[in-house]
């Protein structure tokens, strides 16, 4: 597994190792053993599947209460996946790093707790979500996904007005929304 630091500590980029010829591919998306060695939360207890239209965006999100880590992956189509350090005492509070996934790189990222995770799909993507907490309706926070303070810089392909949801529209101001301490 290629391991890719971000400027945000904790964020990583993962490579997992392909092994294809002309039947198709093999790969290993996790494992207990690697995570182990990396210090890694990896006591997934849900994985959820997304599937979007070109020109979704959905995000910030992220959970006060049964906090998740998150281990995202894309299967068909592409995104633009953003992390925000939430954490207030982290040198990096406050920052955002996104990264190309695509089933054709194959790439993955791990957000640990403690960050506000969205993506923009260009043109359709279903992704994957490995989770270390349950989803928490009561505890979710929602971060402005162009929240100015944050300032996140969105390859949007076309007009620079995404679909988003009545949730993620009304998200909050960096300022307004919950951290970690």
């Amino acid at each position: 597994m290629n391991i890719i630091e971000t400027d945000l500590p904790g964020a990583l980029v993962l490579e997992p190792p392909v092994f294809e010829d002309y039947r198709g591919f093999h790969l290993v998306p996790w494992a207990a053993d690697f995570f182990d060695r990396l210090g890694l939360d990896h006591q997934f207890v849900q994985e959820s599947h997304v599937r979007s239209v070109g020109g979704v965006l959905r995000g910030l999100h992220y959970q006060t209460g049964h906090v998740q880590g998150k281990l995202v992956r894309v299967v068909a189509g592409e995104a633009w996946d953003v992390g925000v350090d939430m954490r207030r005492g982290s040198p990096t509070f406050g920052k955002w790093h996104g990264v190309w996934l695509s089933a054709e790189n194959r790439r993955m990222y791990w957000l640990p707790v403690g960050f506000a995770h969205g993506f923009y799909i260009p043109h359709g993507a279903d992704l994957l979500f490995n989770l270390t907490g349950p989803y928490d309706p009561p505890s979710e926070v929602t971060l402005a996904w162009d929240d100015p303070e944050v300032g996140i810089e969105w390859p949007f392909v076309d007009d620079g007005h995404p679909t988003v949801s009545e949730r993620d529209a009304g998200g909050l101001s960096f300022g307004d929304a919950a951290t970690f301490d």
